[in-house]
């Protein structure tokens, strides 16, 4: 009986260990509040949303991107905390041509975290993929919009990708393309292993493989998504932190809380009445983001009576920006006149911004044939945003000041991924959105907004001719003064024609405990974490 007892105790044993240990390993879960982390390998962030797919090529939103940052690497890279370019994959760079020819010396001895080879032929495959886009299907649409179109199309940039050799690699563009060396920078253009897309075909945004720190363990849809060291990354000594876990948490409260209890190590989307708080909690660090963003109200502009300017002017009068300033962003904003922010080449502060005058906005609409006024819907997403930190709210500030005017509104709010398909398709009057700047440049704030009409974000489906050959001219000067000249008038244009709104540029907290070092928040939204590590 005696042996009995002692072997099946043993093998209970065994199998608890064994459990605990496959536990410990996807545990989101921290230890005693005030435990020595000094050994401490394993990030948990906490946000406001899961991302859409972790394929980059095939995204526009940001949380997807915090996650494909740290799977992913690109040709050309920014410099932690600015848009400064500084070499990635491709190691250095050469301009001919009249600046129609980019020639690239790629990186020897990196390797996908599939242990395939990367080289000149990989890039040439992953850019032929996204070249084959359909602009039907929406499937790479943030190459479209950066790159003027797909393969065939008349404003299409690249006319062609050559592997040199193993390690060299030439683009030959069908014109000069001024913002071309940041565009490579930004996350949709992460080089993916062609042996892994395809494999994965349609699915590859659930089983990414990139050359990047880290690689894909697991992800539980609206919970977390699980990333762990890549063995095979080229940085030698890199990534400091074994796993990152990126938990969802939508309730900005909730998020704080399991801060504060030692559940998640770092956070965004901090409701900016808590930072007092936050600032008077012993072991927490503030980080602020350099600002580069804009939130917004965007009109249907091909449905009545948004189609008419006069009424997008009216409801432009309609908004007190600075309210919302004060309500929801604890002062930490400043009000928008044009999509541009301040910080980026080409600002026109010459613009005068819509006057916030329910009187003028209410004879405006009678002038535009709705004395009555209308009913309308605006949508906004469920979750907050760096930009929004409480979209719904800011909705119902929105609508109590368009019911003075006789403009009813209907607010209707939607599940993150299903807004972003529903703005897409078309579906709402008017929404709330926002963008972060990818690569410093105006031409990612203002092409992609305006230029471009079924296609990326520009979901006002607004169109003007000459505002499109202003942007698309931009695109192809390279002298700074006359790019500078040509997006100061595209902005006066897109002010007075008012497809949307312009609300804020706000300054965003990012909170975290204060022994996490390495960390430098990028002006883009989404951060390198690979040398990041806890003290």
């Amino acid at each position: 009986m005696r042996h009995l007892f002692s072997w099946t105790f043993l093998f209970v044993m065994l199998v608890f260990l064994m459990l605990a240990g496959c536990s410990s390993d996807d545990s989101d879960t921290k230890g005693a509040e005030g435990e020595d982390n000094s050994t401490q390998d394993t990030l948990i962030y906490g946000r406001g949303a899961d991302s859409v797919s972790l394929d980059p090529a095939t995204v526009t939103d940001t949380e997807s991107f915090k996650v494909t940052q740290q799977i992913f690497d690109t040709l050309i890279d920014f410099e932690k905390g600015t848009t400064e370019l500084r070499p990635m994959l491709a190691t250095d760079w050469k301009i001919s041509n009249g600046g129609k020819t980019y020639t690239f010396k790629l990186r020897k001895d990196v390797k996908f975290s599939d242990g395939t080879d990367f080289n000149a032929e990989a890039v040439v495959f992953n850019f032929e993929r996204w070249m084959k886009g359909n602009k039907s299907d929406q499937t790479f649409s943030y190459y479209a919009t950066m790159f003027g179109g797909f393969k065939g199309d008349k404003n299409h940039v690249i006319k062609n990708v050559k592997a040199i050799d193993a390690y060299t690699v030439q683009f030959n563009l069908n014109r000069t393309f001024a913002p071309f060396l940041k565009n490579l920078a930004m996350p949709p253009f992460g080089i993916g292993s062609p042996t892994a897309i395809k494999k994965g075909g349609d699915q590859f945004g659930k089983t990414p493989v990139g050359t990047g720190p880290f690689s894909l363990k697991k992800w539980e849809a609206k919970n977390k998504i699980v990333l762990k060291a890549n063995e095979n990354y080229w940085r030698e000594g890199y990534p400091k932190l074994n796993r990152i876990i990126f938990r969802v948490i939508p309730d900005n409260a909730a998020r704080l809380n399991a801060l504060k209890t030692n559940e998640v190590d770092m956070m965004d989307g901090l409701s900016p009445t808590d930072l007092e708080s936050v600032n008077n909690t012993e072991g927490l660090h503030v980080w602020y983001r350099p600002p580069m963003n804009v939130a917004y109200m965007q009109f249907n502009t091909k449905r009545a009576p948004f189609d008419n300017k006069k009424v997008r002017q009216a409801l432009s009068r309609a908004i007190n920006k600075q309210a919302l300033i004060d309500a929801f962003y604890a002062g930490a904003a400043s009000p928008a006149k044009t999509f541009l922010p301040k910080t980026i080449m080409g600002y026109n502060d010459s613009i005068e911004s819509y006057e916030f005058n329910l009187e003028k906005a209410k004879k405006m609409l009678a002038e535009a044939g709705y004395e009555e006024g209308f009913d309308m819907e605006l949508w906004t997403m469920n979750n907050p945003r760096s930009y929004l930190p409480e979209p719904q709210k800011i909705a119902q500030a929105i609508q109590a000041n368009f019911k003075k005017i006789g403009v009813n509104v209907d607010i209707r709010p939607t599940d993150w991924s299903t807004y972003l398909d529903k703005v897409h398709e078309g579906v709402p009057d008017a929404f709330l959105l926002g963008w972060i700047g990818d690569n410093g440049d105006p031409d990612n704030f203002l092409y992609n907004q305006y230029a471009v009409t079924g296609s990326g974000p520009n979901y006002t489906w607004y169109k003007n001719d000459k505002l499109t050959k202003l942007l698309t001219k931009a695109q192809s000067v390279t002298d700074k003064n006359k790019r500078i000249k040509l997006y100061k008038e595209a902005q006066a244009i897109i002010h007075q024609e008012a497809p949307d709104v312009p609300l804020v540029h706000n300054k965003e907290p990012i909170v975290g405990k204060s022994n996490i070092k390495g960390f430098k928040p990028s002006p883009t939204g989404t951060d390198q974490l690979y040398d990041v590590y806890f003290e």
